[in-house]
């Protein structure tokens, strides 16, 4: 029997442990950051919460005797990819990062690209009208300070009571969105700005088909970079290559 640890927390990682957990003479488990309170189950084993850092990933690791790690959360989890491929080379098991791409610009979209959700809230220092936070709840202290604007906030779970956020609305919802949905939020609101982290995937893509639509301008926070190691844009690829791995 082989192990297999999925990191995972996305949509992409639920979809690669529900198709994995048939191969046989493989165990999955899948590890979850613990950040929402209500997680979706994944197929397979799971465990909740995090590592303490490298050092304790590479203890589980090695506890566990896992054969293959692979590295399927959210595109904007950096410091756990970085986490993951220092452990995985430490001891020496094969590492796999699902990455899905990357949105990119078409014709009729209005974005503004920026490299940090610090750098989107300075771009907003002198708007004075509606926006459209859908970056989570985590790093909503960043638009705090920006009082002459009111915010719509979309976000899985409701932020914490000590948590300082924005002036506006918190809307507690989870994707996948359809477009109808995102275009009566933005007319609803009158939302006239969109703040996005580029996440990549269909879950929540129709909110940037709705603006680019009504003419909404939408700031881009820009992908961290990814630390080194083999990477894959799909969950059949992940899986041919898994299998190459275990074979």
């Amino acid at each position: 029997m082989q192990r297999v640890l999925i990191l995972g927390g996305t949509t992409d990682a639920y979809t690669l442990a529900a198709q994995t957990t048939k191969i046989p003479d493989v165990e999955i488990i899948t590890s979850l950051a613990g950040r929402t309170r209500q997680p979706i189950i994944p197929t397979g084993e799971f465990r909740i919460g995090g590592f303490g850092g490298e050092t304790g990933l590479v203890e589980y690791l090695r506890q566990m005797q896992i054969d293959v790690l692979i590295d399927a959360t959210h595109p904007f989890a950096a410091q756990i990819s970085e986490n993951a491929t220092n452990s995985a080379n430490k001891i020496g098991i094969p590492y796999l990062m699902l990455v899905r791409p990357a949105w990119e610009r078409v014709e009729g979209d209005n974005w503004l690209e920026v490299e940090s959700i610090e750098a989107a809230a300075t771009s907003l220092e002198n708007q004075t009208e509606r926006v459209f936070l859908t970056i989570g709840r985590q790093e909503l202290t960043a638009f705090a300070h920006l009082h002459h604007i009111w915010f719509l906030m979309r976000m899985i779970d409701p932020p914490t009571d000590d948590a300082i956020v924005p002036q506006g609305e918190i809307l507690c919802d989870r994707g996948p969105f359809s477009l109808d949905n995102e275009r009566e939020i933005l007319q609803k609101y009158k939302i006239h700005t969109i703040v996005s982290k580029n996440s990549g995937g269909n879950a929540t893509y129709p909110k940037i088909i709705a603006a680019r639509e009504l003419g909404i301008k939408v700031v881009m926070v820009k992908r961290p970079k990814m630390p080194p190691g083999e990477k894959v844009a799909d969950i059949d690829s992940a899986i041919a290559i898994l299998m190459e791995k275990l074979s």
